[in-house]
């Protein structure tokens, strides 16, 4: 198992005094794809925002290569935040904007780029990830599987050391999440960064994950390799994995994702 880059130790966070987050303890291995799984409702995406620092903890800590964020100097953790970047589930692409300038965008936010150099960039991360032909165009003018790459195109632009991956194959067919996942895979590999992928596609999502984490009830009920979770004897992580109602059906989720 490789060393952690980010440990997460008792995570709590409510909403209106509704618990979400119930004390969350989890991992994130350097240099691979920890899978975060879980039934709808429980709390991934809220997880994933507290890591990159869109949402802020009711209690627990986050810490980045042994050190708590909390305790850093604010510059340090403004170094942190420009060290990840986030893919959102509805790749949140701007109409108004062709596909270049769509990549761009995080370079213009973060770095003291020319014109030229920032053309640059996005020149080399469209020839990388087969964008080329289309850098003139609109989001609109494009399928939903390019949309897919170009806004994977966006979060890597900046280089990034952590990816976050909210449901990248939300509302595709089966051929379609299998490309998503393998152009992650393939990224991950190609540009050698650290991915946190919420997502409910199992078992495909096994196939790209080095670490896998199950959220449930607010908390992390597993965590391990994609090759031992199948001998788990944990009846809410068995029931998952074969696709089974939990035993009161009738219960509702938090509504948080």
């Amino acid at each position: 198992m490789n060393q952690p880059m980010i440990e997460i130790h008792g995570l709590t966070k409510a909403f209106q005094g509704q618990p979400v987050l119930r004390g969350v303890d989890m991992i994130v291995p350097e240099g691979m794809v920890t899978a975060v799984i879980g039934k709808s409702g429980e709390g991934k995406s809220v997880l994933l925002k507290h890591i990159i620092g869109l949402m802020r903890q009711d209690a627990g800590e986050i810490l980045f290569q042994g050190e708590a964020l909390s305790a850093m100097p604010r510059e340090a953790q403004r170094a942190f935040r420009r060290r990840c970047s986030y893919m959102f589930q509805n790749m949140a692409l701007f109409d108004s904007m062709t596909v270049a300038e769509n990549i761009a965008l995080p370079l213009r936010e973060t770095e003291h780029l020319s014109e030229s150099q920032a053309a640059d960039k996005v020149m080399s991360m469209a020839e990388r990830l087969e964008l080329v032909g289309i850098l003139g165009k609109y989001p609109s003018q494009i399928s939903g599987g390019m949309q897919k790459r170009v806004a994977l195109a966006r979060a890597l632009v900046t280089q990034p050391g952590l990816v976050l991956f909210d449901e990248p194959t939300t509302g595709l067919d089966p051929i379609r999440k299998a490309s998503v996942l393998q152009l992650i895979d393939s990224a991950r590999r190609q540009f050698d960064f650290t991915a946190v992928l919420v997502s409910h596609d199992i078992p495909d999502v096994f196939g790209v994950a080095g670490h896998v984490a199950m959220l449930d009830a607010g908390r992390i009920v597993w965590q391990g390799t994609p090759e031992a979770i199948g001998q788990c004897e944990n009846p809410v992580v068995k029931r998952f994995l074969a696709g089974e109602p939990e035993p009161d059906a009738d219960d509702v989720g938090s509504g948080f994702s």
